[in-house]
C-alpha cells in the first residue's frame, strides 16, 4: 500500500508537521522521527496528529527509537517501527471500531417519573399568598421605576471675585525670558525715517567768477624724449594747475618745452606770481622739473550770499526735531495693544544719508538738506506682562478658588523709570475674575432623596452661591430628587 514518507526536524512543531501531512495523497503517513536529535512531541499532539490523519482519510504511523514516544504512541493505538523498510514490508494494526448497540427503551421510566415528581405545598396555591406575591412584584417594578425614572438638574452660579495683584516690574535689556521675580525682557523697535528741511542763506562770501591762467616751462631730467599729456598737474603750494594742451621734451637733459595751464579752481587763489609753480605730481615729476617764468591771472571773484556751516548746522538742528517727532509718533503707532513703550529711553541710532543743495561753495538764497536716519526705543510687550501677570496670580489663588477665564488685565500703576543699569523700573497691577469652587458630589449626598422645596433650602443654606439654584426634575411631575447619584446632574454658570 502506498505510503507517504515524512522525514522530521528538530525544529518541526506541531503545526508545521500538520501542514506537511496535509500535502499527502496517501492512505498511510509516515512520521520518521530523527535518531539522535529530539523532536518535543507530546501524548496529546500524537492524538491531534493522529485525528488529522484521519480526517485526510489516512492512517497514521511513526518510525522513532525514543521509548517515551513509542509508549505514548502505542497507547493511542499509532503503528510504531524501528525503520521505515519495517513500516513498509510489516502490516499496521488497525484501530479498534466499537460496535453500538440499540439497547430496547425502559418501561418503567414513567412510573419512576411520577414517583419522584415534587408535588407543590398546599399553602403556594393559596389565592392569598398569589396576591401577596403579586403585590410584591409590583412594589419592585415601582421601585425600579422610582430609582432610575427621575432625573434632576441642579443649576448653581458660583461666588465670582475679582483677584488683583501689584507686581513690581523690571525690563531689561539682557533678560531672555519672563521671571516670576517681575524680570522681563526689554524689547527694542526700530525705525528709518526721511525728511528735508530748507532754511534761508545767512552767509556771505566770495564767489568764484573765472580761473587763472598762465604758461610753465617743463625742463627734461633724463637722456630719454618725454611726452606730457593735456591735464597733467602742477602745483603751488596748495594751489593745482593743469596743462590744457600736449607736449614733448626731446631727449637730452636740459631740453625746454613751454606750455599753458588754467587754475583747477575758480577764484583769486590761481593768480600766483612767477617761479611759484614748481612741481609735478605722478611719476613724472621724477624725470622733469616746472616754473612758471610770467605770474598767473585772470582769477577773480564777486561777492554773493554763501551757505556756511552754521546754516547747515542750523537746518539739520530743525530737521533732526522734526524728524524725532516723526519717528516717535510712528514706533508709538507700531506698538501692539498693551505694549508699554519707554520714551526715555527714545534716541537716534544713527545718520543714514545726508544731501545738502546747493554744495559747499555755491552762491544761493536758500539751504536745502535732506537726512535718513535710523531711531530706536524699546518697550514692554502685552503678551510678557500677560505672563509676568499670570505666574503672580496663580502664585496668589485663595485656596478653594479657581480661574473664571484665561484673561488677564494689565495696568501700569507708575510711570516707568530708567535707571542706571540700562532697566526700566515700574509697577503694574493684574486682575481676573476667579471662582470659588463647588463640590458635585457633595451637593449630591445632600439633596438625595429630600423634597425639590427642602433641597433648594439646603443648599441655599450651606453653598457659597450668588443666587438661588436651580432645581429641575424630569418627569415634571416627580416631587422627590432621585436617591441614586448618577441620575443627579451638577451644572454651574459662571456667567
Amino acid at each position: 500500500m502506498k505510503t507517504t514518507l515524512i522525514t522530521l526536524e528538530s525544529h518541526d512543531d506541531l503545526i508545521s508537521i500538520r501542514d506537511r501531512m496535509s500535502w499527502a495523497k496517501t492512505p498511510r503517513i509516515l512520521l520518521i522521527l530523527p535518531k539522535f536529535e529530539k523532536v518535543t512531541l507530546r501524548q496529546v499532539d500524537l492524538k491531534v496528529l493522529q485525528r488529522h490523519a484521519a480526517a485526510l482519510g489516512a492512517q497514521l504511523g511513526l518510525v522513532t527509537r525514543w521509548r517515551r514516544v513509542r509508549a505514548e504512541a502505542e497507547a493511542l493505538g499509532i503503528p510504531v517501527f524501528k525503520s521505515t523498510k519495517e513500516a513498509q514490508r510489516g502490516q499496521w494494526s488497525q484501530p479498534a471500531r466499537r460496535e453500538w448497540q440499540r439497547r430496547a427503551p425502559d418501561k418503567t421510566l414513567r412510573e419512576k417519573r411520577e414517583q419522584v415528581q415534587i408535588r407543590e405545598e398546599a399553602w403556594r396555591a393559596h389565592p392569598v399568598t398569589r396576591i401577596v406575591s403579586f403585590s410584591i412584584g409590583v412594589l419592585a417594578v415601582l421601585a425600579l421605576v422610582a430609582l432610575f425614572l427621575p432625573r434632576a438638574q441642579i443649576q448653581l452660579k458660583p461666588v465670582v471675585q475679582t483677584q488683583s495683584v501689584e507686581i513690581p516690574v523690571s525690563a531689561d535689556p539682557a533678560a531672555a525670558k519672563v521671571f516670576i521675580t517681575g524680570v522681563i525682557p526689554a524689547r527694542e523697535k526700530r525705525i528709518v525715517v526721511e525728511g528735508t528741511q530748507q532754511v534761508t542763506v545767512t552767509g556771505e562770501g566770495a564767489v568764484p567768477q573765472s580761473k587763472a591762467k598762465g604758461a610753465v616751462v617743463f625742463r627734461n631730467l633724463t637722456q630719454n624724449a618725454l611726452t606730457i599729456p593735456i591735464g597733467t598737474v602742477v602745483t603751488a603750494g596748495d594751489v593745482r594747475f593743469v596743462t590744457t594742451e600736449l607736449g614733448v621734451l626731446n631727449a637730452g637733459v636740459g631740453e625746454t618745452v613751454t606750455l599753458r595751464i588754467e587754475a583747477v579752481q575758480g577764484g583769486a587763489a590761481g593768480n600766483v606770481e612767477a617761479g611759484v609753480i614748481n612741481a609735478v605730481e605722478g611719476r613724472l615729476g621724477l624725470l622733469a622739473s616746472v616754473t612758471n617764468p610770467e605770474p598767473t591771472s585772470g582769477g577773480r571773484e564777486r561777492a554773493s550770499t554763501l551757505a556756511t556751516d552754521a546754516d547747515r548746522e542750523r537746518a539739520r538742528q530743525l530737521l533732526l526735531k522734526t524728524l524725532e517727532a516723526d519717528a516717535l509718533a510712528r514706533l508709538r503707532d507700531e506698538l501692539a495693544p498693551g505694549d508699554v513703550p519707554f520714551e526715555q529711553t527714545f534716541a537716534l541710532v544713527g545718520i543714514l544719508s545726508e544731501a545738502s543743495d546747493p554744495p559747499p561753495g555755491t552762491a544761493a538764497s536758500q539751504l536745502t538738506l535732506t537726512l535718513q536716519a535710523e531711531y530706536s526705543m524699546r518697550y514692554a510687550s502685552a503678551s510678557d506682562l500677560t505672563e509676568l501677570g499670570l505666574l503672580a496670580l496663580n502664585a496668589s489663588l485663595p485656596s478653594g478658588f479657581f480661574p473664571a477665564t484665561e484673561t488677564v488685565t494689565v495696568d501700569s500703576v507708575s510711570v516707568p523709570r530708567l535707571q542706571e543699569d540700562g532697566s526700566v523700573r515700574w509697577k503694574v497691577r493684574a486682575k481676573r475674575n476667579i471662582v470659588q469652587q463647588v463640590d458635585a458630589a457633595q451637593v449630591t449626598r445632600l439633596v438625595m432623596g429630600l423634597s425639590v422645596s427642602e433641597a433648594q433650602s439646603l443648599l441655599s443654606r450651606t453653598l457659597p452661591v450668588q443666587s438661588e439654584p436651580k432645581l429641575t426634575l424630569t418627569p415634571s411631575w416627580w416631587r422627590w430628587v432621585p436617591i441614586v447619584p448618577f441620575r443627579i446632574e451638577v451644572r454651574e454658570d459662571e456667567r
